[in-house]
């Protein structure tokens, strides 16, 4: 892939500025990433205290750190974990405008990931309890019994007491290669869940990986910047806090779904395939994105439209049933995964577009009369499963000429799967987002991307418990997250600083013009150059 040009810069006086050099690009913003490394050690220290930890821990009970479980204790350790996430929020911020202004490459943000990410390996869950979900329904494999028929509570106390009260009694609604995965973690661990997470959460880390292996390649195919792609989709507090530090099983789904799409892009149709298969083995809602693939696969094939269509799509149904069948025998476990797939829509919460208009309507309604929420809540989710056919039909039938644009399209797909389903959950939006963060990217969207990421984090308490409907904290909350928005384009936004900041602009290859053509038009705004130049003093300088 050719070197992304720079945006030229100018000084105030209007004399020219240096170009980042290719050494300036490969050096690493240290004190950034020091920050966010010091806000993942707060992070993992507070969780012992506020985080998703055990109802009988085996390490902290009777000893003389046992305080920070309780009382005044736990709030201070609440604190610190707030504390950690600001200042990982922050670096993240402070690593964005680097990359935004060009000083920071691909490198510095793998360095950062690997930084911000290894003190939580061994952190309690963060802002979630799902692991141990995964856990409970690994020992009901490992106990003989069908997960997609029971749910954890038939399992001994030392197991199901840290289940969430809302899934004790849940089947679970994941695929046959997962409940293997846990299965086998279980196996390996017992009922010592604290080895029991670290070993999950480092088998999903793989998924990581394969996101980082996969950008380059999606951006080298859709058009956007790697750094900028690594920064969304890989250094993300999303990614970092939620899926690794949670951990949630979406991890491994998206590095399937991105590892896949990209072998799929490369001509390497039957593995791309494979992989896809693999991703829906691990949860369904990957399928979105396989007849998608279908085209591009058609694309390529001699004959007409039809006979190519027909050639791609038997192939990848042989494929995907073989495999699919395959791991489900391995696995001894049925299909009862599919009817299981309801369970989600026992969530209530208006992240859900179609439960959330549902929830409104309900509340209006009560004020004149005495009416069921669940009706008008019903009623919308059966509206926004017809809207999601809609737009999917239509997107999959735009996307027959096969190419980067299917996989664009497909993003589409994957963004609303994610927002009109009955139940929604602030990780399901990474769906979308490691496809779409191989795109161009225009500096409001990339805006609007931070406060939704800070926001989509926020949302539950650090101990897993959701804070959706606490109007004072979601003020809060919000108040952070334009902040932390503003601040990626206007560093110092409350004017703390003596100095004089400068809006950070857009550069070439994220705006509407990528590479030479998008370097070009942006040298002709002395605007734009000046911009960027106090951008970057002002960064250095913080």
């Amino acid at each position: 892939m050719p070197p992304t040009p720079y945006l030229p810069r100018t000084q105030a006086d209007g004399s020219a500025v240096s170009q980042p050099s290719a050494a300036e690009r490969a050096a690493l913003p240290r004190r950034t990433i020091a920050l966010g490394a010091v806000g993942s050690v707060l992070l993992a220290v507070g969780a012992i205290g506020a985080a998703g930890v055990l109802v009988h821990d085996p390490v902290l009970a009777g000893s003389p750190f046992s305080w920070v479980r309780y009382g005044h204790g736990r709030d201070l350790a609440t604190t610190v974990v707030y504390a950690g996430f600001f200042l990982e929020l922050w670096a993240w911020v402070r690593l964005g405008r680097g990359v935004l202004a060009g000083r920071v490459g691909s490198r510095g943000v793998f360095v950062a990931t690997a930084a911000w990410t290894a003190p939580l390996l061994l952190a309690p869950p963060l802002f979630t309890r799902d692991v141990f979900s995964y856990l409970a329904q690994g020992a009901l494999v490992h106990s003989g019994y069908n997960p997609y028929v029971v749910g954890p509570e038939v399992l001994p106390d030392d197991v199901a007491v840290n289940v969430h009260y809302f899934w004790q009694e849940t089947p679970a609604p994941y695929g046959p290669l997962f409940m293997m995965i846990a299965r086998y973690v279980y196996a390996a661990t017992g009922d010592n869940l604290i080895s029991g997470v670290i070993v999950m959460r480092l088998v999903l880390l793989t998924g990581l990986g394969m996101l980082c292996w996969a950008l380059p390649g999606l951006v080298r195919h859709l058009g956007g910047r790697l750094p900028v792609a690594l920064w969304l989709a890989v250094a993300s507090p999303m990614t970092v806090v939620h899926l690794a530090g949670g951990p949630h099983n979406d991890l491994l789904l998206v590095g399937l779904m991105a590892a896949g799409t990209l072998l799929v892009l490369d001509r390497r149709h039957l593995l791309g395939v494979v992989l896809l298969t693999l991703a829906v083995a691990v949860k369904v809602s990957a399928a979105g994105l396989l007849p998608f693939l279908v085209w591009i696969w058609a694309a390529r094939l001699p004959g007409s439209a039809p006979v190519r269509f027909g050639k791609a799509l038997g192939a990848s149904l042989g494929i995907f049933g073989g495999l699919f069948g395959a791991i489900t025998l391995a696995s001894g476990l049925d299909l009862g995964w599919i009817p299981a797939l309801t369970a989600p829509s026992m969530i209530v919460n208006w992240l859900s577009v179609p439960t959330g208009v549902g929830q409104l309507i309900g509340a209006l309604a009560n004020i004149f009369a005495d009416v069921n929420q669940m009706v008008p809540i019903t009623i919308m989710r059966i509206a926004g499963g017809v809207l999601l056919a809609g737009i999917a039909a239509r997107q999959w039938w735009l996307a027959r000429g096969g190419g980067p644009d299917a996989v664009r399209r497909a993003a589409i797909v994957m963004f609303f799967l994610a927002i009109l389903s009955p139940a929604v959950l602030p990780w399901y939006l990474t769906w979308s987002l490691v496809l779409a963060a191989a795109m161009p990217w225009r500096r409001r969207a990339l805006v609007a991307c931070v406060a939704a990421t800070a926001w989509l984090v926020l949302i539950a308490y650090p101990n897993g418990q959701a804070a959706m409907y606490d109007v004072p904290y979601l003020i809060g909350v919000a108040a952070i997250s334009a902040l932390a928005a503003v601040s990626l384009v206007r560093p110092d936004p409350l004017r703390l600083s003596r100095r004089r900041p400068a809006a950070v602009t857009e550069p070439a290859g994220t705006g509407d013009g990528s590479g030479t053509a998008g370097a070009a038009k942006a040298a002709g705004s002395t605007d734009t150059a000046q911009a960027a130049g106090a951008a970057e003093t002002a960064d250095r300088s913080a």
